[in-house]
């Protein structure tokens, strides 16, 4: 088997029994992409039969990733996805999700890679830098552009990540859906602040006012 590379597993479930990685996941590369498996058995059957289990794989991280993408017209042609071309065709690429306007597209990104992923990830980082959930190294937890210098961004699974240094990199790589997870936190916490009170929230009043009760008789 060759090396993996491109994006690491973010998905946090068994693509052959549904559950859980746990903490010592089986990581395995597989025609240059970094599959991960929660026991031996699981592996040993994924092996028996790759093509049942890759599509699984393929559609859970299209689903996960689908949220993120940065992009709302193909890369190759330039056409709005989902336009005039019809339904938009996705593709996993080494665990990476990449939206084409038609299959022909497909065809010449498939030529050379590289450059198309480096334009995505440039996507990455232009539309979800500004709204970085984060002002600390998720890894570390050391202050972003402090003394480390400027922070290090890295695309995973078509998220901005922001390290402190490129050694964070490889602590993230080995667990990366630890690390996504405080990322989510975060991001939900920053979404929940900035979220308006609704009426009554501040007080902890119901929707509509307060509700008077007669101490003698609270069911008036």
């Amino acid at each position: 088997q060759a090396p993996s590379v491109g994006d690491p597993y973010l998905l946090t479930v068994d693509p052959v029994s549904g559950g859980p990685l746990g903490d010592a996941p089986v990581v395995y590369p597989h025609e240059g992409r970094e599959l991960r498996f929660a026991d031996p058995k699981t592996l040993e059957a994924f092996k028996a039969d790759p093509a049942k289990y890759l599509p699984v794989i393929d559609r859970q991280m299209i689903a996960q990733q689908m949220p993120f993408y940065p992009l709302d017209t193909c890369m190759i042609s330039g056409d709005k996805l989902g336009g005039d071309m019809g339904k938009a065709v996705d593709l996993v690429y080494k665990n990476r999700l990449v939206r084409f306007c038609c299959p022909d597209c497909v065809k010449d990104f498939n030529k050379d890679p590289a450059p198309y992923i480096a334009k995505l990830n440039e996507a990455a980082i232009a539309r979800q830098g500004p709204g970085y959930p984060l002002t600390a190294c998720v890894v570390s937890g050391d202050k972003l552009g402090g003394d480390m210098g400027k922070p290090v961004d890295v695309v995973a699974g078509n998220r901005l990540v922001r390290f402190c240094c490129p050694d964070c990199i490889k602590d993230f790589n080995k667990d990366p859906a630890k690390f996504l997870k405080i990322l989510d936190d975060a991001a939900k916490k920053k979404a929940g602040e900035a979220e308006p009170a609704k009426p009554g929230d501040a007080a902890g009043e119901p929707e509509g006012g307060r509700v008077y009760a007669c101490p003698m008789h609270p069911e008036a």
